[in-house]
């Protein structure tokens, strides 16, 4: 698909009440409101179209933005890019989706750790979804990196920016579930830390206890052995 065959499918697929549930979600940026069902059926039209994503990411549309997260090429990312593209993020839904990019590429890592200290809400929320997706996905890191985390998230987390509280919970979450050993580590800082508060908005989302969480996920996957 051309950039101007996207750009009109997108508007298309826009609707009214999508825009008010993405603008409740935070999104200021303007937008179309697609659903990521719609988008997701653009993602398979499209599959894999660096040059096209990176028309999409200059229109500044949240949709638009979103849709180049999933086209992008990641073989094709350098760190001038994700860099550019960072600086650009301003609502946890399109950090999500950039984070889950970068996340591909070969520069993750090394993303993830130039992160981990920013005072930046996006960039803190994308370190820490990355950190939460090599938990869960990556089994070449040894235990005694998550351990590293793990203090940092029991020492910050209630310091940090809202979003950043979020996604510190998550990677708690993703840590804890990753093994017994880790497990047992996040449960004793889950303790410690106890409730994390996080604003979500005029949404109905609520922040997962992460101590309860990790303990049903355990359970759901010793259930299923």
């Amino acid at each position: 698909m051309s950039f101007e065959e996207v750009m009109q499918a997108l508007k298309a697929a826009g609707t009214e009440q999508n825009r008010k549930i993405y603008a409740r979600h935070g999104v200021t940026h303007e937008l179309y409101g697609v659903s990521f069902a719609e988008l997701g059926k653009l993602k398979k039209k499209i599959k894999v179209d660096h040059a096209l994503a990176q028309a999409l990411w200059a229109t500044g549309v949240h949709d638009a933005r979103i849709l180049a997260a999933m086209v992008a090429d990641p073989a094709q990312a350098d760190e001038a890019m994700l860099d550019e593209w960072a600086a650009d993020l301003g609502n946890y839904v399109i950090t999500d989706a950039f984070a889950d990019y970068v996340f591909q590429t070969l520069l993750a890592r090394q993303k993830m750790e130039a992160w981990i200290h920013s005072d930046d809400e996006w960039a803190g929320q994308g370190c820490w979804r990355l950190v939460a997706k090599f938990a869960m996905q990556d089994s070449t890191l040894p235990d005694a990196y998550f351990e590293t985390c793990l203090a940092q998230i029991e020492a910050e987390i209630h310091t940090r920016k809202n979003r950043v509280r979020d996604a510190m919970n998550s990677a708690l979450i993703a840590i804890g579930i990753r093994n017994a050993l880790l497990q047992a580590e996040a449960l004793e800082a889950a303790g410690k830390i106890g409730k994390v508060v996080v604003d979500h908005g005029q949404t109905g989302c609520k922040t997962p206890d992460a101590a309860v969480y990790i303990q049903k996920t355990v359970k759901r996957r010793e259930e299923k052995r």
